[in-house]
């Protein structure tokens, strides 16, 4: 198995696409240009994918009381550290070092993915992702997004839904 999943990756693959390959799950892969220069990854990829910012979502990395905890909320807003601490039963939150959470997942900042991460991270979803048949997240690549449905995302990261993004 695992060499079929290096295969993969040589072909063009991500860790994040071959997850969701492995697990059976129907995606859509969304790839544009990135600009450097462009003042925010996930504003980019929605403007580049002619899709609402509401149905795309940033992959934040955070500490909370010691642990490296993802979230992933609408790049239309911004993470709630109090709910996002409160969501996985713990005291306080901060932002994590982006070194430290490019090292841990694999993926470069711009590029973080919820999916295929090297180290398994615990998760939040942002519950309004509810309200979408389909959310975009990175596919663990600037560039590269994946759509698939937000009950699939929940499930392969093993992701807690709750209220942790702020207009």
């Amino acid at each position: 198995m695992a060499k079929k999943a290096k295969k993969q990756q040589q072909s063009g693959g991500t860790p994040a696409t071959v997850a969701l390959t492995a697990a059976g799950v129907a995606y859509t892969i969304h790839s544009y240009d990135h600009d450097p220069a462009h003042p925010s990854y996930g504003e980019e990829a929605a403007e580049a994918m002619g899709v609402s910012p509401d149905r795309v979502f940033k992959t934040l990395v955070a500490d909370v009381d010691g642990a490296l905890t993802v979230a992933v909320v609408p790049v239309a807003g911004q993470l709630d550290l109090k709910a996002l601490a409160a969501a996985v039963g713990g005291k306080r939150a901060a932002m994590a070092d982006p070194a430290l959470a490019e090292r841990t997942t694999g993926y470069v900042r711009g590029g973080i993915s919820p999916l295929g991460q090297r180290k398994r991270l615990p998760t939040v979803l942002d519950a309004s992702a509810s309200a979408h048949d389909t959310i975009c997240v990175s596919a663990g690549r600037r560039g590269l997004e994946v759509e698939l449905s937000p009950d699939d995302l929940a499930k392969l990261t093993d992701a807690v839904v709750a209220p942790v993004g702020r207009a």
